[in-house]
């Protein structure tokens, strides 16, 4: 059992009674060895490791930044098949100080083409992870919105890391993702580090070289 300083709850339900249509599901925890689907920033490094606040057999995901400079980023969802006004529900566990060496955020971009495409931010809450000692829950709804030429396809969901250059420690950490879509469109797709395609497949998506597994904890 995770220790866990609850900043929020998630109101999948409430926020997303407007939509009728169909619910789409998916979440990972890291503990089957996977990272990321992909990434913004050179300076950016991914580790699958050890829970750092309850050890064990529990795993996590370290998201570190060397040398310091911009904002780095892990691609944790890329989400497909959307109709304007489908919500998107999404919370993860986020590990780091918010004051003192290094915070996490999570944040969303709309995507045109394949996932490393950018069809304009999506922003996201104003929340970081404020605890070194304990799992601070982030969570957050956004409404999927099309752009003026209707180019836009999908919304990547990203962990954000922010650093500071007058500390050693540039990490942060992620564990137990979730997203809950409800949308009118039934051809909703959501791809985690848990349901990569294979390697035949990865081409199309712009994802060659990626890997990944999932399991849900419960």
């Amino acid at each position: 059992m995770k220790t866990i300083a609850m900043f929020g709850a998630l109101t999948a339900l409430a926020s997303s009674s407007a939509v009728a249509g169909l619910s789409y599901s998916a979440s990972y925890d890291w503990n089957d060895g996977g990272t990321v689907i992909g990434s913004y920033g050179s300076n950016v490094s991914f580790a699958n490791v050890v829970d750092p606040v309850d050890g064990g057999s529990d795993r996590a995901l370290e998201i570190s930044e060397d040398p310091l400079s911009g904002t780095p980023q892990g691609y944790l969802a890329w989400i497909t098949g959307l109709n304007e006004g489908d919500t998107i529900d999404v919370s993860m566990l986020g590990l780091g100080d918010g004051d003192v060496t290094s915070k996490v955020r999570l944040w969303a971009h709309y995507t045109t083409s394949d996932i490393t495409s950018y069809g304009g931010s999506a922003s996201g809450p104003s929340d970081y992870s404020t605890s070194a000692t304990e799992w601070v829950e982030l969570d957050h709804t956004w409404t999927f919105s099309q752009n003026s030429e209707g180019t836009r396809n999908g919304m990547v969901i990203e962990v954000r890391l922010y650093s500071y250059s007058d500390n050693d420690i540039t990490s942060g950490w992620v564990d137990d993702f979730n997203v809950d879509v409800f949308s009118t469109s039934s051809d909703v797709n959501i791809l985690t580090p848990g349901n990569i395609p294979a390697p035949g497949a990865l081409a199309l998506l712009g994802l060659a070289g990626l890997a990944g597994r999932k399991r849900r904890r419960h």
